[in-house]
């Protein structure tokens, strides 16, 4: 795919060049102009409709970046005041402006000519659908407790984000604490294993009390509503059309039935090669062979590069991404002191090119977190272009498809990143059997979820319970535990999704089937195999989500068959990397 890449931002023909976000009064009179402008005809429709993409994608910019400067450092206050200040001053009011200007858009006379006309007639119902919905669930009363608990998310950033642990004598990161858990000496991985442990039982209970503020605020958004469980109110806000709670209840039975199994093949496979009578949660990472941990890069800047020359090879186009993304200091890659947990990419959806942030420690496995978010970068450049915010607002089930997919078609060139052939092909085992655990792993934390807010009044004690029970039916049956009980029933602290994206975790799993889907496409004919994958991606979210999976020539399918077949070829693959 060749193409240029335009890295001026389009004008800003409503709101001004100069304006500056910097008090609600400023920023009000946009709004109004929105609310009173007369809609005489259907291109003024249309026109209202991009003014509004135009002022809702500098504030979405806006508030990223007050995010991103906040997770970078949580420990500067300053920075801090200004994330607040949008949190508390800007955002209810804005909530309620869109409800207002979602009401006047379907009221229009004019809307049913505007969705049966023009180049994207399916991108308009798309975005027709999503506010119905989201007029349908709005409450004026919810907006303050949003507020409230995006507070409390700021917390967790802040509990969780100065975490460290004293190693040889340094102060590391529970990240870089990580590295350790490699070693190929057992007491040495035991030893970190136990730091990281017992650093976040330090906070267990004050995190189990801002969870339980974070519950029943979100019960209570729920009941506000009109809906018996946040659960069912989260389907709804999350627009999500295609699939229902049943559906993620078949997806746990298929992953416990035809995915648990495996996992416990290569737990056996791992206690018999390590030579160990008990395996241990701290045996889990190290290689099997007792080999030094691999080291694909040397700090941030080097993985960067790897990275870029990685996808480079790929497609030119892919590298150009990143290279740009590079050239406009759009990344923050290695882990520190104070900077929040966890990685992403963040759209920046006025100038189109995405932060990527993320905490490497010189693992493999930051590795994958780039090559995962440069997919999310790459989905959020090709389409940058679409004329309406709302058209590149993809649902997350086709956001995790671009980055777990790229994890899986670069692989044919990770050998930039190691400089012999027993390396390259232990990072494609290491990978590929981490993707036959994160199916569990997503089936556990989801399942948790949908316990969580189906029982909104249950205690501590009764949700580590679940927890553990959860967490016991989605894993391999061999790891010895005892002893180390109280580290198991805390373990979902350190996955902040359950924190602050509720109930974004499913999307994980549908998408990593759509891209063993797409890998499997891409080895029996590379060039057709991107192609499509590239297609599906540059529609945003112009077409419906099944549109988009059939585009990437893959089904959006996650019946037990189906998950059963592609587990099949990804061990297939496996069996021959290994031979």
């Amino acid at each position: 795919m060749t193409k240029t890449i335009s890295t001026t931002p389009p004008p800003r023909r409503f709101l001004g060049e100069d304006f500056q976000l910097t008090t609600w009064e400023l920023l009000q009179p946009f709004y109004e102009n929105l609310v009173n402008r007369s809609l005489e005809n259907v291109e003024a429709l249309r026109q209202f409709f991009a003014d509004r993409s135009e002022l809702e994608s500098y504030l979405s910019e806006n508030f990223a970046w007050r995010y991103i400067n906040m997770t970078c450092d949580t420990t500067d206050k300053e920075v801090k005041a200004h994330f607040d200040q949008f949190v508390t001053d800007i955002q209810p009011q804005l909530a309620e402006y869109d409800d207002i200007l979602n009401k006047k858009t379907l009221d229009s006379p004019f809307l049913q000519e505007l969705l049966a006309s023009g180049e994207y007639a399916d991108a308009f119902f798309i975005t027709v659908r999503n506010m119905q919905k989201a007029t349908e669930i709005f409450r004026n009363e919810n907006i303050a407790l949003f507020t409230e608990i995006q507070n409390l998310s700021s917390q967790y950033q802040g509990t969780v984000g100065v975490m460290t642990v004293e190693i040889d004598g340094q102060t590391k990161t529970l990240q870089q604490a990580g590295v350790y858990l490699e070693n190929a000496d057992r007491a040495v991985r035991e030893m970190a294993y136990r730091k990281v442990q017992e650093r976040r039982l330090q906070d267990r209970e004050k995190l189990d009390d801002i969870f339980n503020q974070l519950r029943d605020l979100r019960h209570q958004i729920a009941l506000n509503a009109g809906f018996d469980n946040f659960r069912d109110y989260t389907f709804a806000s999350l627009k999500r059309f295609d699939y229902t709670p049943q559906d993620c209840f078949d997806f746990h039975t298929a992953v416990q039935q035809s995915i648990v199994p495996v996992l416990n093949q290569l737990a056996q496979e791992r206690k018999a090669t390590l030579g160990l009578d008990t395996l241990r949660p701290w045996d889990k990472s190290v290689d099997i062979k007792g080999r030094p941990a691999l080291k694909p890069f040397n700090g941030g800047a080097d993985l960067l590069n790897k990275t870029i020359a990685c996808f480079n090879r790929l497609d030119p186009f892919l590298g150009q991404c990143l290279s740009l993304m590079k050239e406009m200091g759009r990344l923050d890659l290695e882990s520190r002191i104070g900077k929040a947990p966890g990685g992403y990419n963040y759209p920046l959806e006025e100038t189109g090119f995405p932060f990527i942030f993320m905490n490497a420690s010189s693992l493999m496995r930051d590795v994958i977190t780039l090559l995962h978010e440069g997919g999310h970068a790459v989905h959020s450049i090709v389409t940058k272009d679409l004329p309406l915010n709302t058209f590149r607002n993809f649902p997350s089930e086709v956001a995790e498809l671009a980055s777990m997919s790229m994890e899986l078609i670069t692989m044919d060139y990770w050998d930039v990143y190691f400089d012999n052939e027993e390396e390259l092909k232990r990072a494609k085992i290491q990978h590929l059997e981490d993707i036959i655990s994160t199916l569990p792993w997503v089936a556990t934390v989801d399942k948790f979820q949908h316990w969580i807010y189906e029982n909104p009044t249950h205690t501590v004690a009764e949700r580590t319970q679940a927890w553990t029970q959860i967490y016991e039916s989605f894993t391999d049956s061999l790891t010895d535990w005892s002893g180390l009980e109280a580290y198991k029933a805390s373990m979902w602290h350190r996955q902040l999704h359950i924190f602050e994206l509720p109930f974004y975790y499913i999307e994980y799993g549908i998408a990593q089937l759509g891209a063993i889907g797409v890998w499997k496409n891409y080895k029996e004919n590379p060039q057709k195999g991107l192609q499509a994958y590239l297609d599906a991606l540059a529609l945003g979210y112009t077409k419906p989500m099944s549109e988009i999976y059939t585009t990437a020539h893959i089904p959006f399918d996650f019946s037990q068959a189906h998950i059963a077949s592609l587990m099949q070829f990804v061990q297939a693959e496996l069996a021959l990397l290994k031979s």
